[in-house]
């Protein structure tokens, strides 16, 4: 007995590694992100708790459709991902997966991600995928990361597009509510972004993306930086008026703005005295803004005040 188990288990491990290999194509950390923005959208536009079905169809529908975005993008970068230290162990890299089994898994997780949501939602919803897929392998894959240091800002379009896609699963349309959490998001965006590429400057360019902390310096990255996260915090406020938001989001979004304002302000008053820089401190802090203001978002609507 126990040898048949080891056999079993040497047959089970490839077929793990691969599964495995083919979760990480998508990349589940941004998928997580993208569903912390959807569910409490969706509260929102409901007035209340939605329906838990229509919920579930929504977030699994939006989790494969940017999955099948992170797919073609490993697909579109498997070049500058073999030069990155930072990327050197997705799964294109390493060869756990083919480029046509990746091709193949993207286009099909793309096809079922806009048919999922055509069927258990609505066809706005279906369309917004579509248009979130294509902005992000066509408009930023293809066309600007290799080519402009603002790839992030206008490429960052296609990360808004949760918040469109869980407003019409509820409603079937678009109100101004919806576009205000989009922009807060595409606002947001750079300044969570160019703190790693901070980082990772080095990595990139070596492989030839000008990033802007590529071909700029440090103290104009981090201006940039806290340019951004102003524009940011003052477009969150601007839903109090537009979404008739209560005590609980409009105390969250100055508290968590601020804080977010200030850690900004603290990686460029570094970066300009040529001290030591943390940009992971503003990445993961950005991180955390954005999460604890959707989840006030989600809850604002719940409550009496």
């Amino acid at each position: 007995m126990p040898a048949v188990a080891t056999r079993e288990s040497r047959q089970a491990t490839p077929i793990r590694r691969k599964i495995a290999a083919y979760v990480a194509l998508t990349k589940p950390r941004v998928i997580e992100l993208l569903l912390v923005v959807t569910a409490p959208t969706m509260i929102l536009a409901t007035g209340g708790l939605p329906n838990l079905w229509l919920l579930v169809a929504t977030l699994v529908g939006g989790a494969m459709s940017a999955g099948s975005a992170g797919a073609f993008n490993c697909y579109i970068d498997r070049d500058i991902d073999r030069v990155m230290k930072r990327t050197k162990n997705r799964p294109l890299v390493t060869g756990e997966l083919t480029d046509g089994e990746a091709l193949v898994f993207a286009y099909g997780l793309g096809i079922a991600s806009i048919a999922w949501l055509w069927i258990f939602t609505n066809w706005v919803a279906a369309a917004l995928s579509l248009a979130a897929i294509l902005l992000y392998v066509v408009f930023y894959s293809l066309i600007l990361k290799r080519r402009t240091a603002q790839n992030i800002v206008w490429g960052g379009v296609a990360g808004c597009m949760p918040v469109l896609i869980g407003w019409a699963a509820v409603t079937g349309s678009l109100d101004w509510a919806p576009f205000i959490l989009f922009l807060i998001i595409f606002l947001w965006t750079p300044p969570h972004y160019w703190p790693l590429s901070m980082k990772y400057k080095d990595d990139y360019a070596a492989a030839g993306v000008p990033m802007l902390a590529v071909v700029r310096g440090r103290a104009q990255v981090g201006l940039q930086v806290i340019l951004y996260a102003w524009a940011t915090v003052a477009c969150s406020l601007l839903l109090i008026p537009i979404a008739d938001m209560g005590l609980v989001y409009t105390a969250v979004a100055i508290v968590v703005g601020g804080w977010f304002v200030y850690e900004t302000h603290r990686l460029y008053n570094l970066a300009i005295r040529h001290e030591q820089v943390s940009p992971m401190r503003v990445f993961h802090g950005s991180i955390a803004y954005l999460s604890l203001l959707f989840l006030a978002v989600g809850i604002d609507p719940l409550l009496p005040f």
